[in-house]
């Protein structure tokens, strides 16, 4: 061999991290892998960003188990993802979760590169989607004093604009016309703080559905930032 591919020192410290997380998780309940092991059966779906400074479960004081995560790159919800598609249908007809949550967050770094239009190869075109939100919504976007106001603000609507796609999918309308209990949520992640915020959107029916994408954008008139902690 030529050389070390990755720092094996490195590695052995996030196994013997394991190792400690597991020992304290056993501590507190012994049979807890043994019952996880059997089964799952989260209440919650998350969708959302890939960013290495969010963890989603252990951020809302969750355990191992309890909430089913799909993560991308901008917390996209885009008709022809399989992947995301895939596990959308697998909680909600397998698993039977009863929410779903689309969570972005300010500063995000995908809605940041669409908004600047930088380029950075293959993935320009899976951010094609923001880029398409922000012209959407431009007018409203421009009235913002500053570049930071006009960001935080894409990211508000991008959150948004996923939970409408996340409602249009054929996997929750089928839901919903069985009678099965879905709700809808958006919620928005500021780093700095550590602190999510509900964004007031939930939708639990298509006549909601219905009702938020045809007065979605009252709420231009929002100050930026503004979302009820």
């Amino acid at each position: 061999m030529c050389g070390r591919i990755f720092p094996v020192e490195r590695i052995e410290r996030l196994l013997n991290s394991n190792r400690r997380w597991a020992e304290e998780l056993k501590a507190d309940d012994p049979q807890f892998f043994e019952r996880l092991s059997e089964s799952q059966s989260p209440e919650l779906l998350w969708i959302g960003c890939s960013d290495s400074r969010i963890s989603p479960t252990s951020s809302i004081g969750l355990l191992p188990g309890e909430m089913f995560v799909h993560r991308n790159v901008a917390n996209l919800v885009n008709h022809s993802d399989m992947n995301c598609l895939a596990v959308m249908q697998f909680a909600v007809e397998v698993l039977k979760v009863e929410h779903i949550i689309v969570c972005g967050h300010y500063g995000c770094g995908g809605v940041k590169a669409a908004f600047d239009d930088a380029r950075y190869g293959l993935v320009d075109n899976w951010l094609r989607h923001i880029q398409d939100t922000m012209h959407k919504h431009e007018s409203a976007l421009e009235k913002l004093p500053d570049y930071e106001a006009r960001l935080d603000r894409l990211c508000e609507l991008n959150v948004i604009e996923q939970v409408i796609s996340v409602g249009e999918t054929t996997i929750v309308q089928d839901a919903w016309d069985r009678g099965q209990t879905l709700y809808l949520h958006g919620w928005i992640y500021r780093i700095g703080e550590g602190i999510y915020r509900d964004m007031k959107i939930t939708v639990r029916s298509l006549a909601e559905l219905d009702a938020m994408r045809s007065q979605t954008y009252k709420a231009e008139t929002r100050p930026v930032g503004s979302v009820p902690a």
